[in-house]
């Protein structure tokens, strides 16, 4: 077995512009090729579907994703995110501002962006931060994580 590559299922038909986002949101990162649906009367799945992606393959910060436009039978949920572990809070805030789109999904570090994907942006050394209860209790009243805080509360009761 060579690799597992997720795979993401545009039910809005909006995979283009989601992919040329998220390439230009991470570093290291390309689409390396987009096959359009053929002719419509090939298959009755492809009914208008003319224009739309039936493969992207790109790489985000040098992992392979695969993606489709698929129609409006399945939708991203929160059962499946992405985490972005971050080295520091600039990182956090970069990520954040970039993909967090729905506020009211925000949460512990999670979000969701303009497409409904959920994202987890954390930092690299998470479980070091939420050792104690305090810590703990501290992180489920944020919505985006801040190190420092949790430091603090870590160091306070050391």
């Amino acid at each position: 077995m060579k690799k597992i590559i997720p795979s993401l299922w545009f039910g809005d038909n909006n995979c283009e512009e989601a992919v040329n986002y998220y390439v230009s949101v991470f570093p290291n990162s390309e689409i390396q090729n987009i096959v359009k649906y053929p002719d419509e009367n090939l298959d009755e799945h492809f009914e208008g579907m003319s224009g739309k992606i039936i493969t992207a393959e790109f790489t985000l910060n040098g992992q392979r994703y695969l993606a489709l436009d698929g129609g409006p039978y399945f939708h991203f949920n929160e059962a499946i995110s992405m985490t972005i572990e971050c080295d520091d809070q600039d990182e956090i805030d970069y990520f954040w501002d970039k993909l967090s789109h729905v506020k009211e999904a925000e949460q512990c570090g999670w979000v969701k962006d303009r497409f409904g994907l959920s994202w987890q942006i954390v930092p690299y050394n998470m479980g070091e931060l939420i050792k104690t209860d305090a810590q703990i209790q501290a992180m489920m009243k944020m919505k985006k994580i801040i190190i420092k805080e949790l430091e603090e509360v870590g160091t306070n009761l050391t």
